[in-house]
């Protein structure tokens, strides 16, 4: 199989040198193998994504040596590969409607007790309230979770392979941990007919990801989508979680950061090769 990396970012404002240490990484990673490097367009939230932004990660990526082949994928174009996912959770009962709110599920976690955790990889963990509920009493205002204690008891636990630099090693899926640490995710936010974890897994599957390249501060989210790809059939990548990029004080970069917008950097006339030497990248020969 064809070693493919992707880079996948979010149309929501500019990109960071965060941002370009992770397409540059993914992007060397595939040509040192003689493989391909993909680029995907997250705008699956259409409440937050523009197409000026979109524009400008064409031009910023370009502008620091990468290619992709055309067409690009969007997630925007992709709801009904969404909902047949969906529908094969929802047949194997993995699946319910929530109407709880933030405040809900504060309100319902209660006071905290020592030694449980309070918080996993997306948030606050779901006490439960809504689990018993059918899927065929969700309204239009309900976000769909997956019931995680069946999830993790149905599927078939797989082992997965990590080769950044921190956490290199091979690890399998701990039913009990995914109920305790992670509990029920949701898999359909209210008005974008998807998830980031439902869409990941399913992007990368057909865009045959060998392997994913991302931050670390994804790399709790791993043991979600490994969970996810046993549910669905789906292969699993090999996941190259790198450190994060951060500013003088410490801090992680973010996309209100525009100090450290690439599109800064070019206005200011740094160079792609000056961006490679300052994000520690092995410079470009020619």
């Amino acid at each position: 199989m064809t070693f493919t990396t992707r880079f996948a970012p979010s149309p929501t404002g500019p990109l960071h040198l965060g941002h370009a240490y992770s397409a540059m990484l993914a992007y060397d990673m595939a040509m040192a193998k003689g493989g391909r490097f993909l680029l995907r367009i997250e705008d699956i939230d259409q409440s937050r994504a523009r197409p000026a932004w979109e524009a400008q990660i064409y031009e910023d990526l370009s502008w620091l040596g990468l290619s992709w082949p055309q067409p690009v994928m969007r997630q925007s174009d992709r709801l009904p590969r969404y909902r047949a996912a969906l529908e094969q959770l929802t047949a194997m009962g993995l699946t319910y409607p929530c109407s709880c709110n933030r405040a809900d599920i504060e309100a319902a976690a209660g006071a905290p007790q020592e030694g449980v955790p309070q918080f996993g990889p997306d948030g606050r963990i779901y006490p439960g309230t809504c689990r018993g509920r059918g899927p065929d009493e969700t309204t239009g205002q309900d976000v769909l979770r997956l019931n995680m204690e069946k999830a993790a008891r149905t599927a078939e636990l797989r082992s997965f392979t990590e080769t950044g630099a921190d956490f290199a090693g091979t690890y399998t899926l701990d039913p009990e941990q995914l109920i305790s640490t992670v509990g029920d995710i949701i898999l359909v936010r209210r008005n974008m007919g998807s998830s980031y974890h439902l869409s990941v897994v399913t992007d990368d599957a057909d865009q045959k990801i060998t392997h994913a390249v991302r931050a670390a501060d994804l790399r709790e989210a791993t043991q979600i989508h490994v969970l996810l790809q046993s549910l669905l059939g789906l292969p699993t990548p090999i996941y190259h979680h790198h450190h994060l990029i951060r500013d003088d004080t410490g801090k992680r970069l973010a996309k209100r950061d525009d100090a450290r917008a690439i599109a800064k950097y070019r206005a200011e006339g740094t160079s792609p090769q000056d961006i490679r030497e300052m994000l520690g990248l092995p410079l470009l020969s020619g």
